[in-house]
């Protein structure tokens, strides 16, 4: 068997049963969990963003959640400083850091690198966004493919955080966000390698679309719009933040704002088809990145023995279970 990792990641789109999965590792080796999800970073949003219990979080140490205020920005250099500390600090007391998420870009930062990419400007990116009121966000997608239709094609029209970032891209340098990406397939000095990832991936869609749908019905279950509404009220947050345009916050703080607290049954309806249809989206997107990894270990999440087959993955690289 070769060395053991410091770090294993395991990695799928959306209601793939990643947390689960992480859980049962947890009790089995002695790992610690880092979050690799753009919403559990922040404070206040756990309903909407599926974060794990207190009484999840009590059985094994999580690192990267409740970090920030909504009203905060990270980054996926953020993440990749407190990744890697983290690991080393994992290691120090004799474990090993178990990666768990979603956020792919994060992913990839962590495995390949960042790109030498203009800094973010805000006065540039304030222009995008009122451009964006004005004339919604597939307007800008046609903007963008007039000047960077390569990076247009790949977008969705309503992509509005990547669309924002390759616009300001080519309004600052002049150059389109492509000429920045070195294509680079794995950072040496990065602490996890690609054959360490396992990916949960569904063999039928349908299993997954199921999943989200299930999942948000559970949200509104659990308080998901008295969770808005809270977030709402504190009146110092808005669609312009990137915690607000987390998937089913953004859709949730929209129908609120049309309707206010009186939302109908066929207010519901309504917001629980556009929140799961940008949810599907959203692990159409997480699936097509995590297929650029040929080096990743796949598992179907939807057979009967997916778990099985997860753990004894985990066996191959950390050894026999404690």
């Amino acid at each position: 068997m070769a060395p053991a990792p410091r770090c294993i990641a395991l990695a799928g789109p959306t209601a793939s049963g990643k947390s689960a999965a992480a859980l049962a590792i947890a009790q089995r080796w002695p790992v610690e969990i880092v979050s690799v999800d753009s919403a559990l970073v922040y404070r206040g949003m756990d309903i909407g963003s599926a974060k794990p219990t207190a009484a999840e979080r009590a059985q094994v140490p999580h690192h990267l959640i409740d970090i920030l205020d909504p009203l905060q920005s990270y980054s996926a250099a953020d993440f990749v400083r407190d990744a890697t500390r983290l690991v080393d600090e994992i290691a120090a007391r004799g474990r090993t850091a178990l990666l768990v998420g979603g956020t792919m870009l994060y992913f990839k930062a962590l495995l390949v690198g960042l790109d030498d990419m203009p800094q973010a400007d805000a006065t540039v990116r304030e222009a995008i966004e009122a451009r964006a009121r004005a004339q919604g966000w597939p307007a800008l997608h046609a903007e963008l493919a007039r000047v960077d239709p390569a990076t247009a094609a790949r977008l969705p029209p309503n992509d509005s955080q990547r669309i924002q970032r390759a616009l300001e891209v080519f309004e600052v340098s002049g150059q389109p966000i492509s000429s920045f990406q070195t294509g680079r397939t794995h950072n040496p000095a990065s602490p996890l390698v690609p054959g360490d990832l396992i990916s949960l991936e569904p063999q039928d869609r349908s299993w997954l679309h199921a999943r989200i749908a299930q999942r948000f019905d559970d949200m509104l279950a659990s308080g998901f719009l008295d969770e808005m509404r809270a977030l709402r009220a504190r009146g110092d947050l808005s669609t312009e933040l990137p915690s607000m345009r987390c998937v089913g916050y953004r859709q949730a703080w929209d129908m609120l704002a049309a309707h206010g607290d009186a939302l109908t049954r066929e207010h519901l309806d309504e917001l629980r088809e556009l929140s799961t249809a940008a949810t599907r989206q959203l692990g159409k997107r997480q699936l097509t990145w995590l297929r650029s990894m040929p080096q990743r270990r796949v598992i179907a999440c939807d057979a009967p023995d997916a778990l099985a087959q997860v753990l004894r993955a985990v066996g191959e690289r950390l050894g026999s279970p404690a």
